[in-house]
């Protein structure tokens, strides 16, 4: 009787949902401004979005010479006025594509506003360029604002040349795509809530900040592209493959039962789906082998009922892959392959520990929580400070709230606990968490987990409020330098309280390293403190330069070390045009990244005149160790830059030009990669390394002006 209920009530459910299914578009709205003539700008999404010009319509040239687009200027167009709509179409995360052509003037400007004015409940975001903005953080620079997350800054804007511009939004993190490339990362943001305020582009609210320049192509999604779906709207070509996947690449659903569904690629007749609880027989599927579900013409799949895939219900504790290849057997391409999504169903054991496992200075009177495993009923948790107690205990008394609170700790210990759930069927065990009080050793440097760190680092660490001295750990094996004592190989040595550091002499290039620090106090009875094992990794490349270390110190202070004192320029000279650095804090660039915080900002002057920076180098020196052969950097110019070549040279001499006439136009960043060999000189002992602009030791040098950024100068191995 009770199953035949839960069949019949499956059914009546499934037939609910499969019916109230529709694929929604993520396409919101394309203003493709191919009209030419007139004042109105089709929405080319079919949602009815249609703009109006504003003020006297102008139309230009779009991208790469092809097709329409708007010119917008105070004496113009001033704006397109596309009516009232949600542009997240009620899901809280928005995409903007757009081809823009700015001409360099002006200061705030807008692309799109979804605002009635600047307040938390008046506005909902502003895509902005902040032109000739009086702070230097915010000049040239593309963003978002919104009152309560204030305005968030990105990449600079390249100016009199088109640029492919990206704002994606996922509900918590927001990026910036210039022409593809995500050059500054994810940064966390919010916006407001859908207030009944009109879409415009290229201007504010009330008829300001009009946008200085060309607008092209701008289309506004309903979630966060991915950089291939965003490399296809760039390039303006039909999107071929499934995309939008829901639930969410990576989510966790909260059910045994979920209802798949995806948008369809542009070419796609039929969809054949892969499913399955392997990676490999999903990714590596084929018709008729592991992981096929079939082929079908909806964008749906319901999993987890009887009579569909997984009928017996999906499992706690389990992800499941899945993916979408778009047919269509007239084409000759078809089929074309989709990505390997995932979601997860929540194991049966607590999990989302807070503190997080692994967590430090946690607060001595700390209470503990985590997320109830599913359909847990009781908890019972388990706490002390030596793992196997933890681990082997038994019999605790059960509990109703998924939250405990352990009463005051000591400072500077480590505390393990573990949650066993009860489901109204069985217990189930839970994991082993651990967390460390405040006053504790803590911030390694490197980061626990850390790769690619180069082979010469320096260990350091933050003393614990009770140690009057530290003991050193340190090897290849987890497990050997978490037992190891004093008399062990891996003890290193003790540091005395103030000096927190340790050089472990040059190390071997992709391989996992492990340290402890114990804290001690002779006079204190629980001395010493036990650290924890930290671990990071060695890369597979020597650095020369990543531009890291670099503060903004100023001397006679000894621990300045600011970037233009050892990248000598050209400042106080007549013959040398490079100045490196920023002449205020930071000195070193700390937006225009391609890796870690800082890069190289490099401005060039060559009026009768080449420009050089120079690094005298302690190490490397030897440039064929490790049997590295190739010289990386990665360069970014801009289309606004005075046109010349780029060049490298050692040891003052040899000198390798970038096959690129015109490097210091280049957009984004691009990766420069030299053999060694060429250029000709002893490798064992290079004592420097140029950057230069235009043509060394030219007898009549000359050319114009620009900004350059460089970062992450590395040898590699070959291959």
């Amino acid at each position: 009787m009770f199953k035949k209920l839960i069949y019949t009530f499956s059914l009546v459910l499934v037939l609910s949902v499969v019916m109230t299914i529709e694929a929604q578009a993520d396409l919101v709205a394309w203003w493709r401004f191919e009209e030419g003539s007139g004042d109105t700008a089709s929405d080319n999404s079919g949602n009815g979005h249609n703009g109006t010009l504003l003020g006297t319509p102008e139309w230009g040239v779009g991208a790469e010479g092809s097709g329409g687009a708007v010119v917008f200027n105070p004496d113009g167009c001033v704006g397109v006025d596309c009516g009232i709509f949600d542009p997240t179409d009620g899901t809280g995360q928005f995409s903007l594509a757009l081809w823009a052509f700015w001409d360099g003037t002006g200061t705030f400007q807008h692309f799109l506003t979804k605002s009635n004015g600047w307040g938390a409940t008046t506005m909902m975001f502003q895509v902005e360029l902040w032109g000739a903005h009086t702070n230097s953080t915010y000049t040239d620079r593309v963003g978002v604002s919104y009152d309560p997350a204030g305005s968030m800054e990105f990449s600079i804007m390249p100016k009199n040349e088109w640029v492919h511009l990206t704002w994606t939004f996922d509900g918590t993190d927001l990026r910036v795509y210039v022409n593809g490339v995500d050059e500054v990362g994810p940064k966390p943001f919010s916006i407001g809530p859908n207030v009944d305020a009109t879409v415009f582009i290229g201007v504010d609210y009330n008829g300001g900040r009009i946008f200085e320049g060309l607008l092209d192509e701008v289309r506004i999604y309903s979630h966060a592209l991915s950089q291939v779906e965003i490399m296809s709207a760039m390039k303006g070509e039909p999107w071929p493959y499934a995309f939008g996947p829901d639930p969410e690449d990576g989510a966790l659903n909260l059910d045994t039962w979920a209802n798949l569904n995806w948008s369809a690629g542009d070419f796609a007749v039929s969809h054949d789906v892969y499913l399955g609880d392997n990676f490999d027989d999903v990714s590596n599927g084929t018709p008729g082998a592991p992981g096929f579900r079939g082929n079908q013409a909806g964008t749906s799949l319901l999993v987890g009922f009887p009579g569909f895939p997984f009928s017996e219900g999906l499992v706690p504790g389990t992800t499941y892959y899945w993916r979408i290849d778009e047919v269509n057997e007239t084409d000759p391409n078809s089929p074309w392959r989709g990505d390997v999504w995932s979601f997860s169903i929540p194991p049966r054991t607590a999990y989302y520990p807070d503190p997080a496992d692994g967590a430090e200075s946690v607060d001595v009177n700390v209470e503990l929580s985590w997320t109830a495993g599913f359909g847990a009923k009781l908890h019972t948790a388990y706490f002390g400070d030596n793992f196997d107690d933890v681990n082997n205990a038994a019999a605790g008394a059960p509990r109703g709230t998924d939250t405990y609170t352990p009463g005051p700790l000591e400072v500077a210990k480590t505390y393990y606990w573990r949650v066993d759930e009860f489901d109204s069927l069985a217990t189930h065990k839970g994991d082993v968490w651990s967390f460390t009080t405040e006053g504790a050793v803590g911030s390694p440097n490197p980061s626990n987990g850390a790769v690619d760190v180069k082979p010469t680092t320096i260990l350091s660490w933050n003393p614990g409020v009770l140690a009057a001295s530290h003991e050193v750990y340190f090897g290849t094996d987890a497990d050997v330098v978490k037992a190891a004592a004093k008399t062990s190989p891996e003890f290193k040595g003790t540091r005395a309280l103030g000096d927190e550091s340790y050089d472990p002499g040059k190390l071997e290039l992709e391989t996992t390293y492990y340290w402890r620090i114990d804290e001690v106090n002779s006079v204190h009875p629980d001395s010493p403190w036990i650290g924890n094992v930290w671990s990071f990794a060695t890369g597979r490349f020597l650095v020369v330069d990543d531009f890291e270390s670099y503060n903004d110190i100023d001397p006679p202070d000894p621990a300045s070390n600011r970037i233009f004192d050892k990248w000598i320029d050209g400042f106080g000279t007549t013959t040398n045009g490079a100045l490196a650095g920023n002449d205020l804090p930071p000195y070193a660039e700390q937006t225009v990244v391609h890796g870690g915080a800082q890069s190289l900002v490099y401005r060039y002057d060559n009026a009768a005149k080449t420009s050089e920076a120079t690094l005298a180098l302690v190490y490397p020196r030897d440039w064929t160790e490790e049997g590295v052969a190739k010289l990386s950097l990665w360069v970014r110019g801009d289309g606004a830059n005075a046109a010349d070549q780029i060049y490298v040279a050692l040891n003052g001499t040899a000198v390798v030009y970038h096959d690129d006439a015109s490097a210091t136009q280049l957009s984004g960043w691009n990766e420069w990669v030299i053999e060694l060999s060429v250029f000709g000189v002893d490798l064992t002992n290079v004592n420097t390394i140029t950057i230069g602009i235009g043509t060394k030791n030219a007898p009549l040098p000359g050319g114009g002006q620009g900004t350059m950024y460089f970062d992450d100068i590395r040898l590699y191995r070959p291959g």
